[in-house]
């Protein structure tokens, strides 16, 4: 959707096609030593023009904010949505994410 600094803004049919894209581009930059930080969410968003806006994408940046170099980080939203998908995840607690109410489990997808 959008470049944001260095990193950018993508929108997805599924949380499932998202584990994918990223983790894609996760393996993709590995050969090159390169860790990417990738943050998923899934949720209502407002588009607007080109743009997306809204709490969902909001929540989507905090999470990827927290995500460690080669590490692709999904909300407890995203862990649940995929359930029964041969995704795997390993846990990163709770965190409080800025801007956003209550506190968040996030999931880290494994290789």
């Amino acid at each position: 959707m959008k470049t944001v600094g260095d990193g950018f803004v993508a929108t997805f049919a599924s949380p499932g096609r998202a584990i994918e894209c990223a983790v894609a581009i996760r393996e993709t930059l590995r050969a090159f030593d390169i860790g990417v930080r990738a943050g998923i969410h899934t949720g209502e968003i407002e588009v607007r023009g080109d743009d997306v806006a809204g709490m969902a994408v909001h929540i989507g940046a905090r999470v990827s904010a927290l995500a460690g170099p080669g590490e692709v980080l999904v909300s407890s939203t995203v862990k649940d949505i995929v359930v029964g998908s041969s995704v795997e995840f390993t846990e990163r607690g709770e965190h409080e994410l800025k801007g956003v109410p209550g506190t968040w489990r996030l999931f880290a997808v494994e290789p």
